[in-house]
């Protein structure tokens, strides 16, 4: 006769059970992985709000397209500059006339606003008005308890500035200078620092085109040029610039002295040495001086 199967004691039954392993409900893996996910979706939206909401976004931005602009030939070393003075537009630094500190702060901003003025060459119209206006904002910010604007006084140093840099002679530019420069506590709107700004850099190139083909008529021993060459070849190119409105089309001047090709400096150079009378010479200031009057004359006074 078969034996019946003998019945397991309890306790050896709720050991079995114990070392069986715990199986969890296939929903949690899912809300937990549903869960990882929006919480890293979460987290980057909140980071990327974070750089839009202190700017970070917006100056990144800016700085990239400033190297697309200008595409300098180091542009690490570029970024590296532009991002060392990025704080000196914020108005929280102070301004003109807030101590301390005062004179040091202003010419950190003439600096930098020389700095982007710079950066394009004025025949890259859009290029150099927006590096224009960027130069403007420097110089505007002011202190918590003033207004942002430019004063005349600034505006007339950052004039100053650009002429002497760009290495022209004071007596040359001076006449300019007085034609374009605001009274001291005057407020000077961004047209009129944008038309003072391109004049001041077209008459710099005028010149130094002036002083190369000065360079051509010289007497290479003496330095001075024969004054009937010299006066004849003021009288083509004023010819040349004939009439117009600067403000207009501030560069016309440049695009006509650029005729002066080698058959109207030879017309004019043979009509000089058909006179046999004795000629007293010409030298380079003197040249220069009054090459920068035909062109200062076309320039609209301010005011």
């Amino acid at each position: 006769m078969a034996a019946l199967p003998v019945p397991l004691p309890s306790a050896k039954m709720a050991a079995v059970e114990k070392r069986r392993p715990a199986v969890a409900p296939a929903a949690n893996f899912a809300d937990s992985g549903r869960t990882s996910v929006s919480q890293a979706a979460a987290a980057a939206e909140s980071e990327e709000d974070f750089l839009r909401q202190v700017g970070v976004t917006e100056m990144l931005r800016a700085a990239l397209l400033k190297v697309l602009e200008t595409r300098p030939e180091e542009p690490i070393a570029f970024l590296a500059h532009y991002f060392e003075n990025m704080g000196l537009r914020s108005p929280v630094n102070g301004g003109a006339g807030e101590p301390p500190g005062q004179l040091l702060l202003q010419q950190q901003r003439l600096g930098r606003a020389l700095w982007h003025l710079r950066l394009a060459h004025h025949s890259q119209r859009t290029a150099f008005n927006n590096n224009v206006s960027v130069a403007y904002e420097c110089l505007s910010a002011s202190g918590r308890k003033k207004k942002p604007g430019l004063d005349g006084r600034t505006y007339s140093e950052l004039l100053k500035r650009v002429c002497r840099d760009g290495g022209a002679p004071e007596e040359v530019v001076a006449p300019l200078l007085r034609k374009i420069q605001c009274r001291d506590h005057e407020a000077v709107p961004l047209g009129i620092f944008r038309a003072g700004m391109l004049s001041c850099f077209v008459l710099l190139e005028f010149v130094a085109r002036a002083s190369a083909l000065f360079q051509l008529l010289e007497d290479p021993g003496m330095a001075v040029a024969d004054r009937r060459v010299g006066q004849a070849v003021l009288d083509t190119l004023e010819g040349a610039l004939g009439t117009g409105d600067l403000a207009a089309a501030p560069t016309h001047y440049l695009e006509a002295g650029s005729r002066l090709g080698p058959d109207s400096l030879a017309r004019a150079l043979d009509r000089a040495a058909a006179g046999r009378r004795p000629s007293a010479p010409m030298a380079r200031e003197e040249f220069l001086e009054k090459a920068a009057a035909l062109f200062i004359a076309k320039v609209k006074p301010v005011g």
